[in-house]
């Protein structure tokens, strides 16, 4: 049988476990295959280049072999490899999970052409019994004091700020406006200085000994005020250093808390009277406490059944895992923090959080495995209940929220929510679950 015959396939495999998490295949690309992307190669490549002598298309082959083999050569092996690369693992039924490996060398024409991937692949996951599974669930009930406590909060924060009566000394729960310039060592320093700033005296925004020495001062007073910047302050160029301010305070105003009765409640917004008010205070902290209380029942479960079943994680995924949190935190963080400054603690996370990133792709890999050893599948309809109960918290339709996310992403997003909330669903019905005080 000839090299060229039909029934030799275009490509063959040969595929080997490299460890638990790594598969090895070897690829061999049929002759015929390879001449073909030759010819397809430099047909284009003859119709894009000019070279003088020649008309744009009459190019002869030997003269663009002899300009440009080599570029073409690894134009069609990177061509070859993405062509023929899902058809292998399709064959040897693997599903990577990260960027395949990829070993070559150059095609030659009317030759076959090999290469070697080398594929990151999901664990196999041997589940523990998971009855009686410990776990933990803190109470979900709001005590009325802590009603009353949001409320005064509430007032505080409502309250107009007045201006003092002239002479009026400041004191704890004042507010200066005040600018200031500050020195270390004789010389300003960055974020030393300020103009129009409002410190409110005794809540902590500024250091302790800087608002403690403003107590008691007046409007269109000057102050000098020295402090010693802790030996842990967050800027290691500060920390432990005397500084000296020059304070002018502009004015001392108070906070003109309002009457905790009806007309409060209603100037706050839709509410009939404080009796509402407070009954609307009441359902929200019972429903921030049932999404903690669910959260460290999902935690406490997870941890237990990792504890349980030991595997390695694909190295990958974990990379991918800790990119996709660092890029989320420089996107939350860039405009607000000093460039230089953010990447050098972008660069300590990657170091900082990749515990908590391997602990989170060991919890998506668990989950899919209770999820699969458990038979659950999620229905078309349940994805698209889950999609308009989503738009409708967000205050848009299903068919924007679809738009804000790449073709499918949502409902592969939706779908993995629902499955993982199941699972743990099935987890707690057999787990040992403890009772505990909310913190």
């Amino acid at each position: 049988m000839s090299a060229e015959s039909p029934e030799i396939p275009e490509i063959r495999i040969d595929a080997s476990e490299e460890g638990p998490v790594v598969r090895r295949v070897e690829v061999v690309v049929a002759p015929r295959r390879v001449r073909r992307a030759f010819e397809r190669a430099y047909r284009e490549l003859s119709r894009s280049v000019r070279v003088r002598g020649f008309r744009p298309g009459k190019v002869p082959r030997s003269v663009l072999e002899r300009l440009y083999g080599h570029s073409v050569a690894e134009q069609i092996e990177q061509a070859l490899v993405s062509e023929t690369l899902p058809d292998a693992l399709e064959q040897a039924g693997i599903e990577p999970v990260a960027e395949p490996e990829i070993d070559a060398a150059h095609p030659c024409d009317e030759s076959e052409f090999r290469y070697t991937a080398r594929i990151e692949v999901k664990p196999a996951i041997e589940l523990p019994d998971t009855q009686g599974l410990p776990a933990r669930r803190p109470r979900v009930d709001v005590a009325p004091e802590e009603v009353e406590g949001e409320l005064e909060a509430l007032r505080k924060r409502n309250a107009p700020l007045v201006e003092e009566s002239e002479g009026t000394r400041a004191a704890r729960g004042n507010v200066l406006t005040i600018d200031f310039a500050g020195e270390v060592d004789s010389r300003p320093f960055e974020g030393g200085s300020g103009k129009g700033v409002e410190v409110e005296l005794g809540a902590g925004r500024f250091l302790a000994d800087f608002e403690a020495q403003l107590e008691g001062a007046v409007a269109r007073e000057d102050r000098e005020v020295r402090v010693r910047f802790p030996d842990e302050y967050a800027n290691e160029q500060l920390a432990g250093k005397q500084a000296v301010f020059r304070v002018h305070v502009a004015e001392v105003k108070r906070r003109a808390v309002p009457q905790l009765d009806d007309e409060f409640a209603k100037d706050l917004g839709d509410f009939a009277d404080l009796a509402a008010l407070r009954e609307r205070i009441r359902t929200d902290l019972l429903a921030v406490r049932e999404r903690s209380s669910r959260a460290e029942l999902r935690r406490s479960l997870v941890d237990a059944l990792i504890e349980r079943t030991p595997f390695e994680v694909p190295p990958g995924m974990l990379q991918r895992e800790l990119g996709r949190q660092i890029h989320a935190a420089r996107h939350r963080l860039e405009g607000h923090v000093p460039e230089e400054a953010l990447g050098e603690q972008l660069g300590r996370w990657q170091e900082e959080w990749r515990p908590r990133a391997e602990r989170d792709v060991r919890e998506a890999l668990l989950l899919e495995a209770v999820a699969r050893a458990e038979g659950i599948s999620i229905e078309p309809a349940e994805i698209e209940a889950r999609i308009e109960q989503m738009a409708k918290e967000r205050g848009t339709t299903a068919a924007r929220l679809r738009k804000s996310f790449s073709e499918g992403t949502l409902e592969q997003v939706v779908t993995v929510e629902l499955r993982d909330e199941q699972a743990l669903a099935r987890l707690a019905g057999r787990a040992k679950v403890e009772e505990t005080a909310h913190s």
